[in-house]
């Protein structure tokens, strides 16, 4: 994938990642969409198997980095997720935090709020790859200050993974 953002980290195993909602190389739905651009900034439902048996706790990433910034632009992060809890629902990411499981924390996307920021590629800019991640933790809880960014989330978790669930759509200005 171009502009893998994963290519920097230590190889990790892969557990499996499926959405009703997303696939792989596939458009986003209006849904998934930022609100400025048509959209409903829905995130999508998601549901995860087969990660390590010593996981405590899950954090979710939607990330993209082709996004004309120079580090990307973060969609949704998620925290704390119990190991317990294997599946996202469909909007689970609205403001507020409201479909979240206890104990989970949402940190600010790149527009200050705590919620899920759909997709709005501009014109121009080509095809952009969301990388929606499932990282297993070795840990139960990642101490984070609530007004951390994304990227303070990566790097704290990047010390903790025990693998990674991976899907990556795709979305282009036009799409909808």
């Amino acid at each position: 994938m171009p502009n893998d953002p994963l290519e920097r980290f230590r190889a990790v195993p892969h557990f499996t990642l499926t959405s009703d909602d997303i696939a792989d190389d596939r458009p986003l739905a209006k849904a998934q969409w930022g609100a400025g651009g048509g959209g409903g900034d829905i995130s999508p439902q998601l549901e995860w198997s087969g990660f390590p048996a010593e996981t405590k706790s899950f954090a979710v990433t939607i990330h993209d980095p082709d996004a004309p910034t120079g580090s990307g632009f973060w969609h949704w992060a998620v925290y704390n997720i119990p190991a317990d809890v294997t599946s996202l629902p469909e909007n689970a990411g609205a403001e507020g935090g409201t479909g979240l499981p206890q104990g989970a924390a949402m940190l600010s996307n790149e527009l200050g709020s705590k919620s899920f920021t759909g997709a709005g590629p501009p014109p121009g800019t080509g095809t952009h790859h969301y990388y929606v991640i499932v990282h297993a933790l070795d840990v139960d809880h990642l101490d984070l200050d609530p007004e951390s960014t994304p990227a303070i989330l990566g790097f704290n978790a990047n010390f903790h993974v025990l693998a990674r669930a991976l899907l990556v759509p795709v979305a282009t200005a036009g799409d909808i």
